[in-house]
């Protein structure tokens, strides 16, 4: 049976860390938190809860978390944010898994809290993620801040596990607009690093088709006004994105 590791990458996650380390204690054989200096009581709570703590600059999203699997006591990691933590159902599967791992990794649903109401539409379920797998067999990869985990090539035999990962995401609609500034600032800068261009039109039809696609399309009116608040941020957010990048082409004087 592999001994397993929960790995949590945290900054000022005082509000959240408590439970998601409460989740994982009955599925852990070493749990630890790779942490980016916090100033509140997140280290404190962590380790009152038995954690592993170390504190590690922060480079960015994809570069702390594969740097915190290197912490791991184990190849087998499981990989949470501090604002998730799992249902009882995927804590039993993972329980059962580790009588009986066959795969490279595993896949499970996420299941959103947005300021009190569990969205269930606007794309944001079932939101599959890979966050189980035998950390010899992969890496996290992407475009910061959207980071995914990835097996590699000839190593993706992948399975799937009951249960959800219960994330809580937003308690207030003010703090999705900071984290949507925080966020697509990350992302112009990578994408502007990258080369990606932002021409004036994807200002005006890339947020109409954001809006479409997360109200209409994936259904996010079922979700009443959580989903008509979604659905117009993330508009939102595909808009201040491009403007940022346009900015930064500006202010370096390159062709946008």
């Amino acid at each position: 049976m592999p001994q397993l590791s929960v790995v949590i990458i945290t900054y000022n996650e005082e509000k959240n860390i408590a439970t998601c380390l409460d989740s994982v204690k009955e599925v852990a054989d070493d749990i630890v938190v790779v942490d980016s200096f916090s100033t509140d009581k997140t280290k404190e709570i962590c380790l009152n809860k038995g954690a592993r703590f170390i504190e590690h600059v922060f480079e960015g999203h994809i570069q702390q978390k594969n740097w915190a699997i290197t912490q791991a006591k184990y190849p087998h990691v499981l990989s949470l944010d501090a604002d998730e933590a799992l249902d009882e159902t995927l804590k039993k599967s993972i329980l059962t898994l580790k009588n009986n791992w066959q795969k490279d990794g595993y896949y499970m649903n996420r299941l959103t809290n947005y300021c009190g109401h569990w969205v269930k539409h606007c794309g944001w379920y079932p939101d599959k993620k890979l966050r189980l797998w035998d950390s010899r067999k992969g890496e996290w990869r992407g475009v910061n801040p959207h980071d995914k985990y990835e097996l590699f090539e000839g190593d993706k035999k992948s399975g799937f596990l009951k249960g959800d990962i219960l994330h809580y995401s937003y308690y207030s609609v003010e703090d999705h607009y900071k984290q949507v500034e925080y966020f697509t600032s990350i992302a112009a800068k990578a994408y502007y690093a990258n080369g990606k261009k932002a021409p004036v039109y994807k200002l005006i039809v890339n947020p109409v088709a954001k809006f479409i696609d997360h109200y209409l399309l994936k259904l996010g009116f079922l979700d009443g006004m959580s989903g008509y608040r979604i659905s117009r941020i993330s508009a939102y957010a595909t808009y201040l994105k491009y403007k940022k990048i346009r900015n930064l082409y500006q202010s370096n004087g390159s062709t946008i």
